[in-house]
Protein backbone atom coordinates (compact mmCIF):
# COMPACT_ATOMS: atom_id res chain seq x y z
CA UNK A 1 0.00 0.00 0.00
CA UNK A 2 2.08 2.84 -1.25
CA UNK A 3 2.03 5.28 -4.12
CA UNK A 4 4.43 5.76 -6.97
CA UNK A 5 5.96 9.23 -6.52
CA UNK A 6 5.21 11.85 -9.18
CA UNK A 7 7.82 11.89 -11.93
CA UNK A 8 8.33 8.13 -12.07
CA UNK A 9 6.79 6.19 -14.91
CA UNK A 10 4.71 3.13 -14.39
CA UNK A 11 5.77 0.05 -16.23
CA UNK A 12 2.86 -1.41 -18.17
CA UNK A 13 1.36 -4.06 -15.91
CA UNK A 14 -1.47 -5.56 -17.95
CA UNK A 15 -0.63 -9.16 -18.80
CA UNK A 16 -2.28 -11.27 -21.49
CA UNK A 17 -2.90 -14.96 -21.11
CA UNK A 18 0.04 -15.81 -23.36
CA UNK A 19 2.41 -13.82 -21.14
CA UNK A 20 1.05 -15.45 -18.00
CA UNK A 21 1.56 -18.90 -19.48
CA UNK A 22 5.07 -18.04 -20.58
CA UNK A 23 5.93 -16.87 -17.07
CA UNK A 24 4.40 -19.91 -15.47
CA UNK A 25 2.57 -17.57 -13.12
CA UNK A 26 -0.91 -19.04 -13.47
CA UNK A 27 -2.39 -22.51 -13.23
CA UNK A 28 -5.08 -23.76 -15.67
CA UNK A 29 -7.73 -23.28 -13.00
CA UNK A 30 -6.56 -19.71 -12.46
CA UNK A 31 -6.59 -18.92 -16.17
CA UNK A 32 -10.21 -19.97 -16.34
CA UNK A 33 -11.09 -17.09 -14.00
CA UNK A 34 -9.46 -14.36 -16.10
CA UNK A 35 -11.86 -12.38 -18.26
CA UNK A 36 -11.89 -9.12 -20.26
CA UNK A 37 -12.54 -5.87 -18.47
CA UNK A 38 -15.96 -4.26 -18.79
CA UNK A 39 -16.88 -0.76 -17.62
CA UNK A 40 -20.21 0.00 -15.97
CA UNK A 41 -22.49 -2.24 -18.07
CA UNK A 42 -26.13 -1.63 -17.19
CA UNK A 43 -26.81 -5.35 -17.02
CA UNK A 44 -23.90 -6.22 -14.73
CA UNK A 45 -24.68 -8.44 -11.77
CA UNK A 46 -22.90 -8.17 -8.47
CA UNK A 47 -22.37 -5.74 -5.63
CA UNK A 48 -23.39 -2.13 -6.29
CA UNK A 49 -22.59 1.06 -4.39
CA UNK A 50 -25.06 3.52 -2.89
CA UNK A 51 -24.88 6.65 -0.74
CA UNK A 52 -21.24 7.42 -1.58
CA UNK A 53 -19.92 10.34 0.46
CA UNK A 54 -16.72 11.92 1.74
CA UNK A 55 -16.27 11.22 5.44
CA UNK A 56 -13.08 13.27 5.87
CA UNK A 57 -10.70 15.52 3.95
CA UNK A 58 -7.00 15.42 4.82
CA UNK A 59 -4.19 17.98 4.61
CA UNK A 60 -2.18 17.21 1.49
CA UNK A 61 0.25 20.09 2.15
CA UNK A 62 1.10 18.51 5.52
CA UNK A 63 1.88 15.18 3.87
CA UNK A 64 -1.40 13.48 4.81
CA UNK A 65 -1.42 11.17 1.81
CA UNK A 66 -4.16 8.77 2.91
CA UNK A 67 -3.11 5.15 2.54
CA UNK A 68 -4.29 2.04 4.40
CA UNK A 69 -7.50 1.58 6.41
CA UNK A 70 -8.37 -0.29 9.61
CA UNK A 71 -12.11 0.07 10.39
CA UNK A 72 -13.13 0.09 14.04
CA UNK A 73 -16.33 -0.85 15.87
CA UNK A 74 -18.78 2.03 15.95
CA UNK A 75 -17.86 3.41 12.53
CA UNK A 76 -14.48 5.08 13.09
CA UNK A 77 -11.39 4.11 11.11
CA UNK A 78 -7.62 4.22 11.57
CA UNK A 79 -5.68 5.50 8.56
CA UNK A 80 -1.98 5.41 7.69
CA UNK A 81 -0.58 8.67 6.29
CA UNK A 82 2.43 8.07 4.09
CA UNK A 83 4.42 11.30 3.82
CA UNK A 84 3.26 12.70 7.16
CA UNK A 85 4.52 9.48 8.82
CA UNK A 86 1.33 9.44 10.86
CA UNK A 87 -1.39 7.14 12.07
CA UNK A 88 -4.70 8.96 12.49
CA UNK A 89 -8.20 8.08 13.63
CA UNK A 90 -11.23 9.37 11.73
CA UNK A 91 -14.38 9.36 13.85
CA UNK A 92 -17.79 8.43 12.46
CA UNK A 93 -18.49 12.19 12.27
CA UNK A 94 -15.37 12.89 10.20
CA UNK A 95 -13.12 14.40 12.88
CA UNK A 96 -9.42 13.58 12.40
CA UNK A 97 -7.19 12.84 15.43
CA UNK A 98 -3.46 12.05 15.18
CA UNK A 99 -2.57 8.91 17.16
CA UNK A 100 1.15 8.75 16.40
CA UNK A 101 3.80 10.51 14.33
CA UNK A 102 6.98 8.66 13.48
CA UNK A 103 10.34 10.44 13.75
CA UNK A 104 12.50 10.82 10.68
CA UNK A 105 15.11 8.03 10.68
CA UNK A 106 18.86 8.68 10.75
CA UNK A 107 20.02 10.10 7.45
CA UNK A 108 16.54 11.32 6.61
CA UNK A 109 15.28 7.98 5.35
CA UNK A 110 16.94 8.38 1.97
CA UNK A 111 17.88 4.67 2.03
CA UNK A 112 14.20 3.65 1.96
CA UNK A 113 14.08 1.23 -1.01
CA UNK A 114 13.03 2.68 -4.38
CA UNK A 115 11.21 5.77 -3.05
CA UNK A 116 14.03 7.26 -0.97
CA UNK A 117 11.72 8.72 1.67
CA UNK A 118 10.21 7.16 4.82
CA UNK A 119 6.51 6.53 5.19
CA UNK A 120 3.78 4.86 7.21
CA UNK A 121 2.08 2.21 5.11
CA UNK A 122 -0.19 -0.64 6.31
CA UNK A 123 -2.35 -0.39 9.44
CA UNK A 124 -4.34 -3.09 11.23
CA UNK A 125 -6.44 -3.40 14.39
CA UNK A 126 -6.47 -6.55 16.53
CA UNK A 127 -9.61 -7.99 18.13
CA UNK A 128 -8.38 -6.61 21.46
CA UNK A 129 -8.22 -3.10 20.02
CA UNK A 130 -4.45 -2.81 19.61
CA UNK A 131 -3.40 -0.79 16.57
CA UNK A 132 -0.32 -1.82 14.60
CA UNK A 133 1.28 -0.17 11.59
CA UNK A 134 4.21 -0.48 9.20
CA UNK A 135 7.04 2.00 8.86
CA UNK A 136 9.27 1.81 5.79
CA UNK A 137 12.40 3.76 6.59
CA UNK A 138 15.47 2.06 5.12
CA UNK A 139 18.57 1.92 7.29
CA UNK A 140 18.60 3.04 10.90
CA UNK A 141 16.73 0.21 12.62
CA UNK A 142 13.26 1.73 12.25
CA UNK A 143 11.79 -0.38 9.44
CA UNK A 144 9.21 -2.88 10.67
CA UNK A 145 5.93 -3.40 12.53
CA UNK A 146 5.08 -0.83 15.21
CA UNK A 147 2.31 -0.53 17.80
CA UNK A 148 0.40 2.62 18.67
CA UNK A 149 0.35 3.18 22.44
CA UNK A 150 -2.05 5.38 24.46
CA UNK A 151 0.90 7.62 25.36
CA UNK A 152 1.34 8.48 21.69
CA UNK A 153 4.86 7.04 21.71
CA UNK A 154 4.86 4.07 19.33
CA UNK A 155 7.02 1.02 20.00
CA UNK A 156 8.59 -1.34 17.52
CA UNK A 157 7.24 -4.89 17.73
CA UNK A 158 8.95 -6.61 14.80
CA UNK A 159 12.11 -5.17 13.21
CA UNK A 160 12.46 -5.90 9.50
CA UNK A 161 15.41 -5.71 7.11
CA UNK A 162 16.41 -2.24 5.90
CA UNK A 163 16.25 -3.40 2.28
CA UNK A 164 12.60 -4.46 2.60
CA UNK A 165 9.56 -2.30 1.95
CA UNK A 166 6.80 -3.52 4.29
CA UNK A 167 3.54 -2.35 2.76
CA UNK A 168 0.43 -4.49 3.45
CA UNK A 169 -0.26 -5.81 6.96
CA UNK A 170 -2.75 -8.42 8.21
CA UNK A 171 -3.19 -10.43 11.40
CA UNK A 172 -3.56 -14.18 11.08
CA UNK A 173 -5.49 -14.78 14.31
CA UNK A 174 -5.68 -18.54 13.86
CA UNK A 175 -1.92 -18.84 13.87
CA UNK A 176 -1.04 -15.92 16.14
CA UNK A 177 1.08 -14.05 13.62
CA UNK A 178 1.44 -11.00 11.40
CA UNK A 179 1.78 -11.33 7.65
CA UNK A 180 3.46 -8.49 5.74
CA UNK A 181 3.92 -7.85 2.02
CA UNK A 182 7.35 -6.63 0.95
CA UNK A 183 6.81 -4.62 -2.23
CA UNK A 184 10.41 -4.23 -3.36
CA UNK A 185 11.55 -7.68 -2.22
CA UNK A 186 8.55 -9.48 -3.75
CA UNK A 187 7.91 -11.46 -0.58
CA UNK A 188 5.42 -12.08 2.19
CA UNK A 189 6.96 -12.11 5.67
CA UNK A 190 5.56 -13.64 8.85
CA UNK A 191 6.24 -12.71 12.48
CA UNK A 192 4.69 -13.67 15.84
CA UNK A 193 2.04 -11.34 17.29
CA UNK A 194 3.96 -11.21 20.56
CA UNK A 195 6.86 -9.69 18.64
CA UNK A 196 10.21 -11.04 17.60
CA UNK A 197 11.99 -12.02 14.43
CA UNK A 198 10.39 -11.93 10.98
CA UNK A 199 10.90 -14.74 8.46
CA UNK A 200 9.95 -15.16 4.82
CA UNK A 201 6.61 -16.98 4.38
CA UNK A 202 6.55 -16.87 0.58
CA UNK A 203 8.88 -15.59 -2.12
CA UNK A 204 6.85 -16.88 -5.05
CA UNK A 205 7.80 -15.21 -8.37
CA UNK A 206 4.19 -14.01 -8.74
CA UNK A 207 4.89 -11.59 -5.85
CA UNK A 208 7.97 -10.04 -7.46
CA UNK A 209 8.09 -6.49 -8.85
CA UNK A 210 8.91 -5.85 -12.48
CA UNK A 211 10.30 -2.36 -12.17
CA UNK A 212 8.78 -0.74 -9.09
CA UNK A 213 6.40 -2.49 -6.66
CA UNK A 214 5.32 -6.11 -6.57
CA UNK A 215 3.28 -7.52 -3.66
CA UNK A 216 1.20 -4.71 -2.18
CA UNK A 217 -2.27 -5.19 -0.66
CA UNK A 218 -3.09 -8.42 1.17
CA UNK A 219 -6.03 -10.23 2.77
CA UNK A 220 -6.70 -13.67 4.29
CA UNK A 221 -9.84 -15.19 2.76
CA UNK A 222 -11.24 -18.57 1.75
CA UNK A 223 -8.38 -20.55 3.33
CA UNK A 224 -5.70 -18.58 1.55
CA UNK A 225 -3.57 -15.46 1.49
CA UNK A 226 -4.50 -13.12 -1.36
CA UNK A 227 -2.11 -10.40 -2.55
CA UNK A 228 -2.09 -7.75 -5.25
CA UNK A 229 0.93 -7.08 -7.46
CA UNK A 230 1.07 -3.44 -8.56
CA UNK A 231 3.58 -3.84 -11.39
CA UNK A 232 1.90 -6.90 -12.89
CA UNK A 233 -1.68 -5.73 -12.35
CA UNK A 234 -2.67 -9.03 -10.75
CA UNK A 235 -4.30 -10.52 -7.67
CA UNK A 236 -2.90 -13.89 -6.63
CA UNK A 237 -4.19 -16.54 -4.24
CA UNK A 238 -1.74 -18.56 -2.11
CA UNK A 239 -3.45 -21.45 -0.26
CA UNK A 240 -2.64 -21.92 3.41
CA UNK A 241 -1.43 -25.41 4.25
CA UNK A 242 -2.54 -27.21 7.41
CA UNK A 243 0.71 -26.20 9.05
CA UNK A 244 0.24 -22.56 8.00
CA UNK A 245 2.72 -22.66 5.15
CA UNK A 246 2.25 -21.50 1.58
CA UNK A 247 0.75 -23.69 -1.14
CA UNK A 248 0.83 -23.31 -4.91
CA UNK A 249 0.19 -19.74 -6.08
CA UNK A 250 -2.48 -19.04 -8.69
CA UNK A 251 -3.40 -15.81 -10.48
CA UNK A 252 -7.07 -14.98 -9.87
CA UNK A 253 -7.34 -11.63 -11.68
CA UNK A 254 -5.23 -9.74 -14.22
CA UNK A 255 -5.38 -6.49 -16.17
CA UNK A 256 -5.58 -4.36 -13.00
CA UNK A 257 -2.79 -1.97 -13.93
CA UNK A 258 -1.63 0.10 -10.98
CA UNK A 259 -3.62 -1.85 -8.36
CA UNK A 260 -2.92 -0.93 -4.76
CA UNK A 261 -5.13 -2.44 -2.05
CA UNK A 262 -8.31 -4.55 -2.27
CA UNK A 263 -10.95 -6.27 -0.13
CA UNK A 264 -13.72 -8.84 -0.46
CA UNK A 265 -17.35 -7.72 -0.65
CA UNK A 266 -18.86 -10.60 1.33
CA UNK A 267 -20.11 -12.34 -1.82
CA UNK A 268 -17.70 -15.26 -2.08
CA UNK A 269 -14.53 -14.19 -3.85
CA UNK A 270 -15.94 -10.99 -5.36
CA UNK A 271 -13.43 -8.16 -4.82
CA UNK A 272 -13.32 -4.37 -4.68
CA UNK A 273 -9.93 -3.16 -5.94
CA UNK A 274 -8.36 0.27 -5.42
CA UNK A 275 -6.58 1.30 -8.63
CA UNK A 276 -4.09 3.98 -7.66
CA UNK A 277 -2.78 4.75 -11.12
CA UNK A 278 -6.23 5.06 -12.69
CA UNK A 279 -8.01 6.67 -9.71
CA UNK A 280 -10.72 4.01 -9.75
CA UNK A 281 -12.58 1.55 -7.57
CA UNK A 282 -13.14 -1.63 -9.56
CA UNK A 283 -15.36 -4.62 -8.83
CA UNK A 284 -13.76 -7.94 -9.79
CA UNK A 285 -16.26 -10.79 -10.02
CA UNK A 286 -15.49 -14.36 -9.02
CA UNK A 287 -15.08 -15.10 -12.75
CA UNK A 288 -12.56 -12.26 -13.20
CA UNK A 289 -14.91 -9.89 -15.02
CA UNK A 290 -14.18 -6.29 -13.99
CA UNK A 291 -16.40 -3.24 -13.70
CA UNK A 292 -15.51 0.31 -12.69
CA UNK A 293 -17.78 1.44 -9.86
CA UNK A 294 -16.17 4.80 -9.04
CA UNK A 295 -13.75 6.97 -10.98
CA UNK A 296 -12.48 10.56 -11.18
CA UNK A 297 -15.99 11.85 -11.85
CA UNK A 298 -17.00 10.46 -8.47
CA UNK A 299 -14.08 12.08 -6.65
CA UNK A 300 -11.45 9.36 -6.97
CA UNK A 301 -7.93 10.85 -6.78
CA UNK A 302 -5.08 8.35 -6.58
CA UNK A 303 -7.21 5.66 -4.94
CA UNK A 304 -5.07 3.75 -2.45
CA UNK A 305 -7.13 1.40 -0.27
CA UNK A 306 -10.51 -0.17 0.38
CA UNK A 307 -11.84 -1.94 3.47
CA UNK A 308 -15.25 -3.63 3.75
CA UNK A 309 -17.10 -3.96 7.05
CA UNK A 310 -20.65 -5.24 6.96
CA UNK A 311 -22.62 -3.19 4.45
CA UNK A 312 -20.07 -0.37 4.26
CA UNK A 313 -16.94 0.15 2.21
CA UNK A 314 -14.25 2.62 3.30
CA UNK A 315 -12.11 4.00 0.45
CA UNK A 316 -9.02 6.21 0.72
CA UNK A 317 -7.74 8.58 -1.95
CA UNK A 318 -4.13 9.63 -1.54
CA UNK A 319 -4.23 12.33 -4.24
CA UNK A 320 -0.67 11.33 -5.04
CA UNK A 321 -1.04 10.77 -8.77
CA UNK A 322 -3.98 13.07 -9.47
CA UNK A 323 -5.61 15.99 -7.70
CA UNK A 324 -4.77 17.52 -4.33
CA UNK A 325 -7.67 16.43 -2.12
CA UNK A 326 -6.86 13.24 -0.16
CA UNK A 327 -10.01 11.83 1.40
CA UNK A 328 -11.66 8.99 3.25
CA UNK A 329 -14.90 8.03 1.51
CA UNK A 330 -17.73 5.83 2.71
CA UNK A 331 -20.11 3.87 0.50
CA UNK A 332 -23.09 1.63 1.13
CA UNK A 333 -22.84 -1.87 -0.34
CA UNK A 334 -25.90 -3.21 -2.14
CA UNK A 335 -25.34 -6.85 -2.79
CA UNK A 336 -28.69 -7.53 -4.50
Amino acid sequence: MYHRPNGLRWRTATLGLVTLLAMGAATPSALATLAPTTTRPDHAAGTRLGDVRVLAHFDRAAGQVAESIAPEPGGSAVIGMISARQVVRVTRNGAVHVLATMPIPPGGGTTTPVVGTPGVTGVVRSDSGAVYFLYSAGQGGMTGIWQVRPSGEPRIVVPMPADSFPNGLVIDDKRGRFLVTDSTGGRVWQAPLRGGEASVWSADPALAPSGFFGANGMKIHDGAVWASNSDRGTIVRIPLTKAGGSGRTEVRAAGLEGIDDFDFTGRGTEILAAINQGSKLVRVGANGVQETLLDAEDGMQGTTAVAVRGNRAYVTNGANLAGNDPTLMLAELRRG
